[in-house]
């Protein structure tokens, strides 16, 4: 489990409360903790947690000792990503065939074991389970579908000016908070209003914060971090999570163009390589690329760092 660097992880089983990793289970590193080999007892819900108390979104976590689970996404899907189900048995059996059923009912029979759905919507939430027809069937999971979110441009910096523009699904609308207000609406003292979107016509390093899409009823989408910046150097790369096997660009850009373009770019503040266009491309993205990242340049100075989130491939 990862989490953002100074984040640490906890979890709540039925043994213990609130315990934290390394502290009688899993092992600690920087950003994550390694259980090496989980049992029944490490079940339970994980999150991280940060040294003033915030916590991020839990997920739960099923260990069985049965023959059978289904390998489902523990995290909260986006509408519109494809998804794969699998059926996994704690022997391979030479028959793979498997039943899928949600909320109890049947759905299809696939006989390689997985079942993918193309474009999940909101109707695909729900509690999901497989059965084998001779080894039985698991237990069940849930999957959590989120409104898609989406801004233009992706990148989670900006300088002051600059404008941005964040759009949610029909009848939805954009929130944010910022270091000056709490949760606050688009179109109330801040953004234009639109059917889809929210449109900042020019930033102010006050509009810094978090926003996210969220429906009447009081459902969100996942939120983004969106840093606004008066100094010379920002580091453009995305601010929505990242699927692996994907080609990223990060851009190191200035206020005012230098005749120079040539900028160092870190990860974890470790250089990783000097670009002379000040632009650097991660072919495919894994989940090892995934922290915290900033460029340099020799006269202009260093960016603010920002973090990459890498996704799953097709969310699985």
């Amino acid at each position: 489990l990862s989490c953002e660097p100074g984040w640490r992880v906890c979890r709540n089983t039925e043994r213990s409360l609130n315990a934290e990793c390394g502290a009688g289970w899993g092992k600690m590193g920087v950003s994550n903790c390694r259980i090496t080999s989980a049992k029944p007892a490490d079940s339970g819900v994980y999150w991280c947690q940060s040294s003033s108390g915030q916590h991020s979104n839990t997920v739960n976590i099923t260990v069985t000792d049965g023959h059978v689970i289904l390998e489902s996404p523990a995290l909260p899907v986006t509408e519109g990503h494809s998804v794969t189900l699998k059926c996994r048995y704690q022997k391979t059996p030479s028959n793979l065939t498997a039943d899928f059923y949600k909320d109890g009912s049947f759905i299809r029979t696939e006989t390689t074991g997985e079942m993918t759905i193309l474009a999940v919507n909101k109707s695909d939430e729900g509690h999901y389970s497989c059965r084998h027809p001779e080894l039985g069937r698991s237990p069940e999971s849930w999957m959590t579908v989120t409104a898609s979110l989406h801004i233009s441009p992706d990148s989670s910096q900006f300088f002051e000016y600059d404008s941005l523009t964040v759009s949610c699904d029909v009848g939805w609308v954009v929130k944010r908070n910022t270091l000056r207000e709490e949760t606050t609406e688009c179109g109330n003292t801040w953004g234009k209003r639109n059917i889809l979107d929210c449109v900042i016509s020019s930033f102010r390093t006050r509009d810094s914060g978090q926003y996210w899409c969220e429906s009447g009823s009081g459902e969100r989408s996942s939120t983004v971090n969106i840093s606004v910046h008066g100094g010379h150097v920002i580091l453009e790369s995305p601010a929505l999570p990242v699927t692996e096997g994907r080609s990223v660009t990060l851009n190191c850009r200035y206020q005012k163009t230098p005749s120079n373009l040539t900028a160092d770019f870190y990860k974890d503040g470790s250089l990783i390589r000097n670009e002379t266009t000040g632009e650097m491309t991660i072919p495919a993205v894994s989940q090892s690329d995934e922290g915290l990242y900033s460029c340099r340049h020799p006269e202009l100075g260093r960016s603010p760092e920002s973090w990459m989130t890498v996704t799953g491939e097709n969310m699985n």
